[in-house]
């Protein structure tokens, strides 16, 4: 099934009681969504958009993201997300590379919009969003999502359109990964599948499971849609036939802002990124008993970073009918594995059960042995994205065959335990080598936050004559804490080589809105603070 049949059938049987979008005080039902979205497909093909044609979507969260991704699903173009922290270099590249023939951008990013405009004649349709007068240059959002035929397209589909997901970058420039809507819904299938729970495969399965279940959907990627996991959460939601609601204070992550939209709004499930949303969304409830209904929510998803038991446990407190899950992917693949945990219990932080078609290989390419101890990187098959959008050697880097096998690999490492699980060791190019040993920074991060002055903490390693590499973690804290003690209570749950030699105290460690780490910045400033020469 193509996305777009799927949300013209959506429209057609959900009605005005049904929510679709919400962000603050405004509300769209499914018929407003199905008519506006209509339209501003309709008028993005009469303007010249092609089938298969590139869209940037520089937005922060709000509706018109998702009301413009349904448009696009409608019209067969592709979706490209854009970084709103991008200058104008990095956003010449994603729109350049991309091929992007239509941007949408929101006013707030004008300045930056004009310094690359002149530079991309590629970009015959620029679609403003806010704002009161538009450039001559420029289309108003407004207007073509209130004029014209608000009917279906009534065009024909497929299911190999393509979804464009471009990664943030860590190891050069931003890659754009292939998704095609069917290796897409594979992916969610599998993941379903493994899970017990059933998945619609034909439109007379989908329609009935949208009426009985996925209209009640009520999803909060507190996450920003620009990466994946805010993303494809929110896509899960919308081609269910539930709403997605964005937080009205969408330029930094506000707890209190979060419980209140989930209150308001009967929220039954949410999107975060580890501790650096997990954190101050308990420390609020904490703080504030009872200001906040909080009895509908059913799940809260992570990905992407570690998420730790503590505030898992923290929050269930609050929420005891939930489940906290953690999902390990990436933007080459997803359903590596997953955790849940709930009042009943769960898994250890970083241990996961391996997803379906998974695999855990050693450096030349051996399966590795469950228990053994051994660390290798983990390898999807199955469900795996077409490659990176013209790169073919680092497609053929990422995307590999072994044993007559198509994998995707984008270069985490984990253990494989004797019951199977996975236990998580981070990506292969932040591993530190020190005296001969590896040692995962995730691993160090994740011992360092289970102390309770911990708010977060990231580990890199730095030059040093007797180690060759010196573990060195930067942590933030909520009260005094000396570094000897935070060192020997690392010691007390990880091997003691995998301690950090030296700890930094810093107020902010600077993570991107996804609550993903800057590594880079965080090295530098750990050079600085030691006085080493980079």
């Amino acid at each position: 099934m193509n996305f777009g049949d799927m949300l013209d059938a959506i429209g057609q049987m959900l009605g005005p009681e049904d929510l679709a979008l919400a962000h603050g005080d405004r509300q769209i039902y499914w018929p407003e969504l199905t008519a506006r979205s209509n339209r501003l497909a309709r008028n993005l093909r009469d303007l010249g958009a092609k089938t298969g044609d590139k869209a940037g979507f520089y937005l922060r969260n709000q509706t018109e993201y998702t009301e413009a991704l349904v448009a696009c699903f409608k019209a067969r173009l592709t979706h490209v997300n854009v970084n709103y922290r991008y200058l104008a270099d990095e956003l010449f590249y994603i729109f350049d590379n991309s091929d992007a023939t239509v941007v949408f951008y929101d006013v707030q990013f004008m300045d930056q919009v004009e310094l690359v405009r002149g530079r991309l004649p590629g970009v015959k349709v620029w679609v403003q969003i806010g704002g009161g007068e538009v450039p001559d240059w420029a289309h108003s959002y407004d207007k073509l999502a209130t004029e014209g035929d608000p009917s279906p397209l009534g065009i024909e589909r497929s299911p190999d359109d393509l979804l464009f997901l471009y990664t943030g970058g860590t190891t050069g420039m931003p890659k754009g990964v292939m998704w095609s809507q069917r290796i897409w819904r594979q992916a969610a299938k599998e993941g379903a599948e493994q899970a017990g729970l059933p998945y619609p495969s034909t439109m007379e399965e989908f329609l009935p499971a949208v009426q009985l279940m996925g209209k009640t959907a009520r999803q909060v990627p507190a996450c920003p849609l620009m990466h994946g996991t805010g993303l494809f959460t929110a896509m899960g939601a919308i081609l269910g036939g539930g709403a997605i609601i964005t937080l009205e204070q969408n330029t930094g992550f506000d707890p209190e802002n979060l419980w209140d939209t989930v209150s308001a709004h009967g929220v039954t499930s949410m999107a975060i990124v580890g501790d650096a949303f997990g954190k101050p969304m308990l420390k609020a409830l904490d703080e504030n008993p009872g200001r906040w209904d909080v009895s509908s929510v059913q799940s809260i998803v992570s990905s992407g970073v570690m998420w730790s038991a503590e505030v898992k446990q923290g929050l269930l407190r609050h929420m005891p009918q939930a489940a906290m899950m953690d999902s390990f992917g990436a933007s080459e693949a997803v359903g590596f594995g997953s955790s849940t945990t709930t009042l009943e219990g769960g898994t250890k932080t970083s241990k996961f059960e391996i997803g379906p078609k998974c695999k855990v290989f050693t450096e030349d390419d051996r399966e590795v042995v469950p228990g053994s101890g051994e660390p290798g990187y983990i390898a999807r098959g199955g469900a795996v994205p077409l490659g990176y959008y013209k790169d073919e050697a680092k497609s053929a880097k990422t995307f590999r065959t072994i044993n007559g096998m198509r994998y995707a690999i984008p270069g985490d490492w984990c253990t494989v335990e004797e019951d199977g699980t996975i236990t998580l060791l981070g990506r292969g190019s932040n591993c530190i080598n020190t005296a001969g040993e590896k040692v995962y920074p995730e691993e160090v991060e994740e011992a360092l936050k289970e102390h309770a002055a911990v708010k977060d903490a990231l580990v890199v390693g730095v030059p040093d004559d007797k180690w060759g590499s010196a573990v060195t973690a930067v942590v933030s804290t909520d009260s005094d804490v000396s570094e000897d003690e935070l060192r020997s209570f690392v010691q007390s749950r990880i091997a003691r080589y995998k301690a950090p030699k030296s700890i930094l105290f810093k107020t902010d460690l600077g993570r991107a809105p996804n609550g993903k780490a800057d590594y880079k910045s965080i090295k530098a400033y750990a050079l600085e603070q030691l006085g080493i020469s980079p």
